[in-house]
Parts: C-alpha cells; sequence; structure tokens
C-alpha cells in the first residue's frame, strides 16, 4: 500500500461510529469500542473474519452520545475514512468493551445505507482514486506541483525544530519517504488542530486541501508570533528599566520584526529581550527595620558571635536613620563549621530581604561573574545578573561563597572580575557583557565568606569589610548543641525529647575526646550517628511492643535505660532481637557513647609528652582554625649541625636559625652549655629539630618562641611546664613581635586543656575581642606578654 491511489477497497463497508477524534489516512488512532452497534460489528467482522478485506472497516465520527442504546441510528456524515483494524483488545473493567488500533487507508463517500442492524452497512464510493475532473491529465500535473510545494514547506516548518530530539529527526526522514499526495493528511493528524478543523480537512478535495494546510499553519504560526512579538514590546514599554536600556530593547526589537524566524539570531535576540524584561530594574522589598526585634532574630538563630552580630545592628540603624545607604560590602573569616553561610542567611531574614548564594569555590572563569558577549555560540549571563533575574528584586542578600578559592585561568581573572562588582564606588553601574547596558547593585548587601584572607587578592580584599569570625569555646559549643544542634538531629531522625536524653557532660566528652575543630560541623555529625544508633533501638522496641508478651512484660515499668558496655546486656550496635523493648528516654552516657562512636579520637597525652627536656608546645593559625604544635630537640655529638625535620616551610627554618643564633650568644647570660659543659651550644655538638605530624606542611614566624623555648630546655635539662603554650615571632635581637590569629590560637590551647599562655606584648588588645575573658578566670587561665628572656625564666623554672 505505497499510496492512497494503490488501495482497492470493498465497494460495502461496515460502519464504526467514533467519538474520540477524526481518523485521517496515512494516521493511527485507538478508539474505544463500548456502543451496542459498535460491540456487535467487532464480534461479527473482525474476531471472525479470516481475510484482509473483512478487517477493513469504514470509520465516522459520530457527534451523538456513543453510549446511547437507542434504536434510532444517528444522522451519518457522507465522507469517511476507511481504515485496517490492525489490533483488538477486550477488557471487562469498568464494564465490558473493545479497544481498536486502526490505521486510516484511503478516504470514501456513502452512496446509501444497505442496512442498520445490528450495525450499519454502507455502499461506499473510493473518493480518492474516483473524483471526477474536468481534465485528468491538468488535474494531476497540478495536484503534483502543489505536492512539492507543500512538501517544502513542511520541510522548512521541521527543520526549524531541534533536530537532535530523536522525535524530530524521525518526522525529517518520514517527509523524505513518503509520497507527496499523503502528507496533508499525516501532518494534519501530527499538529495540534481541533477535530473540526480536521473533519473539513476529511472533506475537501485534495487539491483544495493541499492548498488549506500551509496556508492555515502559515497563517496561525505568523499570527502567533506577531502577537507574541507585539506582547514583548509592550513589556518593555512598561516595564521600569533604565533610559540607556530601554531604548537598547527598542531597537532589538525593531530588527526582530524585521528578522525571519529561520534564522538562529532570532531565538538569540528573543531570549534577550525576554531576560531584560524579567530583570528586576526597579523592584525591591521593604527593610524591616525594627531594631529589637532585629538583635532577637540574631540572638535565637546564632549563639555568640557578639562582633559580628553587633555589626549588622549597626547596619540596620544606620539604615533606618538613611534610606539611600548604599549596601555595605561584608566579609566573614573563619575557620569551617563555625555559621559564616547561615548567619548569612539569617541577616536576610533579619532584613526580611531575599537570599541567594553563590557558590565561587573552584570558579575560573571571568565570564561566571560578567557573562558571556551575545556573540558567542551559547552565550548567558552572569552569576550576579542570574542571581537577580532569580530572587526577583534589586536588593538582595547575596551571598559569595568562599571567595578565596576563586581560580585562575586563559578565560581571566573572576577575582578581578568581582572588583567592579563589590566596589561601592562602582557597582551603581555595573555592566555584564551579555546585557552590555549598566545595572544598578549599589542597594545589594554582599555578604562574602572565606577561610583565610592570604589567598585573596589584595585589591579585592581592599573593597570588602572583613569581619573576624573564630571558632568557638567548648562552653560555646555545649551552648549552641543543646540550642541547635540537638533539636535539628532529633527532628531529622523522628526522635523526640522523651525518647532520647544527652546530658551536657556527654556532649562535653563528644567536644573533648572525639572532635577537635574550631566549629561544630564535626560536633552535628556525631550527634547524627548518636541519633541514628538510637532511632535503631527506638524502631526495634516499637516492633515488639505489638507482641502480646512483650507488651506485659513492659507493663509497669517507669525507669529510664542506661546504654551502658556491661557484658550481660548488648549493646546498640549488636543485634537486639532477644532483649526487650527500651524504655523511654534513652539516657546517653560515655558508656554509650564509646559503643556507638567507638574509642576516643583524642586523648590528653600532653603532660607524657612534656616529660622530658627538649620538648614545647606552640600554636599555630590554619585556615580551619588554632592548632596546637609540640616542638621537639635532640642534641648528639656531631660537627655542628642543625637538622630540621617535619616538613617545614622557608619561614619556620629561618625562625630556627635565628633561635639557636640568639641562644648562642646569650649562653652564659642563662647558663646554657652543651653535653661537654662549653658555652658554645654547637661545639662538637649536633642539634636536631623535629615538629611531629610531619605530613602537614607547616609555616610562619609565629613558633620563633617556642623554638628558643625548647632549646633552652634542651640545653638547661630544665622541664618545660605542661600546662604552658606559647606564640611569636623572634628577632636576632630577642624581640617577640605580634602575630595574627590570637584568639584562634587561644581556643586551640582551651580545646588542648591548658591553662596557660604566653603571646607578645603588643597582642594585648586582641585579648579585648576574645568573649572568654571571664571564663579564662574562671577556669585559673594565664595569659603572660613577655619577650625572650621572661619567656626562659618563666617556662625553664
Amino acid at each position: 500500500m505505497a499510496s492512497g491511489s494503490a488501495i482497492q477497497i470493498p465497494s460495502r463497508l461496515p460502519l464504526l461510529l467514533t467519538h474520540e477524534g477524526v481518523l485521517l489516512p496515512g494516521s493511527t488512532m485507538r478508539t474505544s469500542v463500548d456502543s451496542p452497534r459498535n460491540m456487535q460489528l467487532v464480534r461479527s467482522r473482525l474476531l471472525k473474519g479470516t481475510s484482509l478485506r473483512s478487517t477493513i472497516i469504514g470509520v465516522l465520527p459520530n457527534t451523538s452520545d456513543p453510549t446511547s442504546d437507542c434504536d434510532d441510528l444517528p444522522s451519518l456524515r457522507r465522507i469517511g475514512t476507511a481504515a485496517l483494524a490492525v489490533q483488538v483488545v477486550g477488557s471487562n473493567w469498568p464494564k465490558p468493551h473493545y479497544t481498536l488500533l486502526v490505521t486510516g487507508l484511503c478516504r470514501f463517500q456513502i452512496l446509501q445505507l444497505l442496512k442498520e442492524k445490528p450495525y450499519p452497512v454502507a455502499e461506499v464510493e473510493q473518493l480518492d482514486r474516483l473524483e471526477q475532473f474536468t481534465n485528468q491529465h491538468k488535474s494531476e500535473e497540478e495536484l503534483g506541483e502543489l505536492s512539492e510545494q507543500f512538501y517544502k514547506y513542511a520541510v522548512q516548518l521541521v527543520e526549524m525544530l531541534d533536530m537532535s530530539v530523536p522525535a524530530v529527526a524521525k518526522l525529517r526522514r518520514l517527509l523524505d519517504n513518503l509520497p507527496r499526495e499523503a502528507l496533508p493528511d499525516i501532518l494534519t493528524s501530527i499538529i495540534r488542530t481541533s477535530n473540526q478543523e480536521k473533519l473539513q480537512v476529511v472533506a475537501i478535495r485534495p487539491i483544495r486541501r493541499i492548498n488549506h494546510i500551509p496556508s492555515a499553519t502559515e497563517d496561525e504560526e505568523e499570527e502567533e508570533d506577531h502577537d507574541d512579538v507585539v506582547m514583548l514590546e509592550k513589556k518593555i514599554r512598561t516595564s521600569s528599566m533604565s533610559e540607556q536600556a530601554l531604548k537598547v530593547c527598542l531597537k532589538e526589537i525593531k530588527r526582530l520584526k524585521k528578522m525571519p524566524q529561520s534564522m538562529p539570531e532570532y531565538a538569540l535576540t528573543r531570549n534577550y529581550l525576554e531576560l531584560m524584561v524579567e530583570l528586576p530594574w526597579n523592584k525591591s522589598t521593604k527593610d524591616r527595620l525594627e531594631i529589637r526585634a532585629a538583635r532577637i532574630l540574631l540572638d535565637n538563630d546564632h549563639y555568640a558571635m557578639e562582633k559580628l552580630k553587633k555589626r549588622v545592628l549597626e547596619y540596620l540603624a544606620v539604615r533606618q536613620l538613611k534610606n539611600n545607604l548604599k549596601g555595605p560590602i561584608l566579609c566573614f573569616v573563619g575557620p569551617p563549621g563555625v555559621g559564616k553561610t547561615s548567619v548569612g542567611r539569617s541577616i536576610a531574614k533579619t532584613l526580611g530581604r531575599e537570599f541567594h548564594r553563590i557558590a565561587l569555590g573552584g570558579v575560573c572563569d571571568q565570564s561566571d561573574i560578567r557573562g558571556h558577549r551575545r556573540t558567542y555560540v551559547g552565550s548567558m549571563p552572569g552569576r550576579i545578573i542570574n542571581g537577580l533575574k532569580t530572587v526577583g528584586v534589586n536588593n538582595p542578600v547575596f551571598l559569595l561563597d568562599e571567595v578565596d578559592k576563586l581560580g585562575k585561568s586563559l578565560q581571566g581573572d573572576p577575582a578581578a572580575a568581582l572588583l567592579e562588582v563589590l566596589d561601592p564606588e562602582q557597582n551603581h553601574s555595573f555592566t555584564d557583557h551579555y546585557l552590555n547596558v549598566a545595572f544598578d547593585l549599589s542597594q545589594v548587601l554582599f555578604i562574602a565568606t572565606a577561610n583565610t584572607t592570604a589567598t585573596i587578592p589584595p585589591a579585592l580584599l581592599d573593597r570588602m569589610e572583613v569581619i573576624q569570625v573564630p571558632g568557638y569555646t567548648q562552653e560555646e559549643k555545649i551552648e549552641i548543641a543543646h540550642r541547635h544542634l540537638i533539636p535539628k538531629q532529633l527532628e531529622q531522625h523522628g526522635l523526640t525529647p522523651q525518647q532520647i536524653q544527652i546530658p551536657q557532660v556527654t556532649t562535653l566528652d563528644i567536644i573533648t575526646r572525639y572532635t577537635r575543630e574550631a566549629g561544630v560541623r564535626s560536633l552535628d555529625r556525631k550527634l547524627g550517628a548518636i541519633c541514628r544508633a538510637v532511632a535503631v533501638k527506638v524502631a526495634e522496641g516499637q516492633h515488639k511492643e505489638t507482641k502480646p508478651d512483650r507488651a506485659e512484660v513492659a507493663e509497669g515499668e517507669d525507669c529510664k535505660e542506661h546504654i551502658t558496655e556491661d557484658a550481660k546486656t548488648e549493646s546498640i550496635s549488636d543485634t537486639a532481637d532477644l532483649a526487650l523493648p527500651p524504655e523511654m528516654p534513652i539516657l546517653i552516657d560515655f558508656h554509650a557513647l564509646k559503643d556507638i562512636l567507638g574509642p576516643p579520637m583524642y586523648e590528653m597525652e600532653v603532660s607524657e609528652r612534656l616529660s622530658q627536656p627538649g620538648v614545647a608546645i606552640g600554636l599555630a593559625w590554619t585556615p580551619l582554625g588554632g592548632e596546637i604544635m609540640f616542638v621537639e630537640a635532640s642534641r648528639m655529638d656531631g660537627e655542628g649541625q642543625l637538622t630540621l625535620t617535619g616538613q617545614l616551610g622557608d619561614v619556620m627554618k629561618e625562625s630556627a636559625h635565628l633561635a639557636i643564633s640568639w641562644l648562642r650568644s646569650n649562653a652564659k647570660r642563662y647558663q646554657l652549655t652543651n653535653a661537654s659543659g662549653s658555652f658554645d651550644l654547637l661545639d662538637n655538638t649536633d642539634i636536631h629539630l623535629h615538629f611531629p605530624a610531619g605530613a602537614v606542611t607547616k609555616d610562619g614566624p609565629s613558633a620563633g618562641v617556642t623554638i628558643v623555648t625548647c632549646l633552652a630546655s634542651l640545653f638547661s635539662g630544665r622541664l618545660v611546664c605542661s600546662d604552658v603554650a606559647m606564640t611569636g615571632e623572634i628577632t636576632l635581637r630577642g624581640l617577640v613581635l605580634p602575630v595574627g590569629g590570637i584568639k584562634d590560637k587561644v581556643l586551640a590551647a582551651h580545646r588542648a586543656g591548658l591553662k596557660r599562655i604566653i603571646i607578645p606584648q603588643r597582642n594585648e588588645k586582641d585579648l579585648e575581642e576574645i568573649a572568654v575573658n571571664s571564663q579564662l578566670q574562671e577556669k585559673n587561665w594565664r595569659v603572660t606578654f613577655s619577650s625572650c628572656s621572661l619567656i626562659l625564666k618563666q617556662t625553664a623554672s
């Protein structure tokens, strides 16, 4: 059956009256059969038929009620479609019916209705073969020209679609393989048209049908596209964009009207104009400027962080007094897990503004910030403009996360691209390469986060107001755990306070023995592990309580179960099928902690490691927070060489050479001698300095006083106090210079259980910002400010 002209249908056809659509020649339709006439036709002709001719039926649309049992045959349309029944499927649910799959062959015209019951049968004439023309040759020639013209129109329409879509590619191949005269019917069945329009196509002559479909399709598309462009122009004119942007958009819309849709630039221009309309040129949210309410909200969301919260309240107060205040550029610098990102969310919540986070870690292309120029394939705006489109207002809170981890590549320097974004004197006219017009960013509140300022370019750092967010003390971590972390973990794991209790002493054990961090991220994970283990016990208990014997045993008991490491009691990690359901709440003590989290990861080893001369404790700063650092020294007979191990940087190696030089020049003053009793410390003596944790790179000048103390202990034979840690840079004259990261270093000593620290005199001002001064006094802490000479007297006494 290559074409409609080669099909011969019977002169008498049983008629199937459908109500689910219009079948066209060359198309396939699935229809439901549930009326008495149609079901009788299926049983008599399709299910019992043995030849091809017996499966050819006439399909006519039925406008009356398809389920009506009325004996009168509804009025029939004169023109229908002869079809081949490809498949018959029967079903009894929800009522008996058949489902037919039919394929249209050609049109027919009813000449005479032969019978109505049990199903209609008519004498038909095949229209596609027997249609009369006044000039047969001329009609066929005219039909061939129109068919080719129709084919060209169809190909143009399909090629405007995305050829990478399998269905579109298949349709393109179908156009080449189908007979030209069959295309109007097949494409009519594919495009979205009403049943009434399809009935018109079925009824009209072939030449008119070919003329009708392209013109209707073109008119419909052109009219639809014209309406969209007019609507887009209306949106542009009514938008509140700047005068410069409006001028550019009107010029582009004028070009768009003259541009053929088939041009690739048409879609690019339209996307550009739609973006310009969607941007919040003059749309903003109103700030909630209630200082007292803001203070309460910040205190409820975050414990400690007094300096940071104070700066936010200052911004709110000034904003209340002066409405046109430019948004400040704040940069929160601190170790991971201290809440820098969550503070940004709280600030947006406090102000009543929209919040948008932009992750900058690993970004190495300046186009991510400034966008691509529209001349490039796949061009798009940068993350700043995309963020504004997402939030829909021009004064959101933008969090630029991990600004210290920006990269650099052949595609430019994104840190340099951020200069215009973060400069309060320039960002009122920020120009994205994709927009190519200025956009005002001065009302945006930018908040950047970083672990360290060392890797932020100085020019970019100069645009930002740096606020240090140091780590937490043990007491602060306990408060954060019980105010925020434990309730959050209970909710995430479906537990209630009536099912589990974690005392503060247990929380302290987790902090000191299982985590050693500046923030609370690991603490949060450990609490999650405890909740998961308890959830297993609770779920097992609920399952066993459904059994009668278990319920009777548990009835009347009212006590707390302590999960212990008793030999008679199974641990949480073991199978507890034979154990009774746990009573609530489950109390987590140290034994339960050991069962769930395993043996403690960190034990207090300070006093053990300082049990002999030549060992001292230093304080170091890392992007992850403060750390304590041991320095060990030993001497042996040799030629006066100094050996340094522990993967040290150049600055730390220089500090070691400075320390040994200063000690050699002051050996008589402090009665320091080598093994042979000589004041020349390197006379026939080699010295080996080692910094444990050799897999970690260590560098910086702040270990200078620690190295001096370690060597002084070695040559004097006196022990360094085991509860003392120190930091400070030394000079060749014995001066101690100030160093950075004092609070992080103090907190590191606090976590390690040390009671006294020694810092440079010029770092005294940094103690004013440490919120644990009162806690230091309560725990008998001592902070000493000293030079090298005073350090030797205190630590070697």
